[in-house]
């Protein structure tokens, strides 16, 4: 009795083990060259539009840094904002903006959650996914660092770039 308890025990667990692993989600997030692309594009936006500096974040999925680039004559702490506001977007799936013009519209305790609701934050999608994000700080003016943002973002990434 004790050993066909074990076997079924043992069949069990190797079933749900099985079970387990084939519902398993895989989910997409950013390569380090998808990343460096997007960075790029941002940059070259920046340059044609006389930005006298910037600095431009890209964060996976989870919000974690991937890559970063400063432009020279960047303020000191464009590169922190740059991060968080890449974080923040890539977090909430959703641009910094839209959070920002939130708190601006009355939700100030959205302020409370520990994100920078400030404009540049832009989520990176492929096949409609949320792979990462890019944060753009530094440049001429909010407007200016997310339409840089926006630039990076809309680059079309291959099976490979993702």
């Amino acid at each position: 009795m004790k050993a066909i308890k074990t076997l079924f025990f043992l069949s069990f667990s190797v079933i749900a083990m099985f079970s387990a692993r084939s519902q398993v989600i895989t989910a997409k997030t950013i390569s380090l060259d998808a990343a460096k692309k997007v960075v790029a594009e941002a940059v070259k936006y920046a340059r044609a539009n006389n930005a006298p500096g910037g600095a431009i974040a890209v964060v996976d999925a989870g919000g974690n840094l991937v890559y970063l680039e400063r432009l020279d004559s960047t303020f000191a702490a464009a590169s922190d904002v740059a991060i968080k506001k890449a974080n923040t977007a890539a977090l909430f799936k959703a641009p910094s903006s839209k959070l920002e013009n939130a708190v601006n519209g009355g939700r100030q305790a959205l302020i409370t959650v520990g994100h920078t609701f400030l404009q540049g934050g832009v989520p990176i999608l492929f096949q409609g996914q949320v792979i990462g994000a890019i944060g753009v700080s530094g440049t001429a003016s909010a407007q200016q660092d997310e339409d840089a943002a926006n630039a990076g973002a809309k680059i079309k990434l291959d099976e490979k770039g993702f």
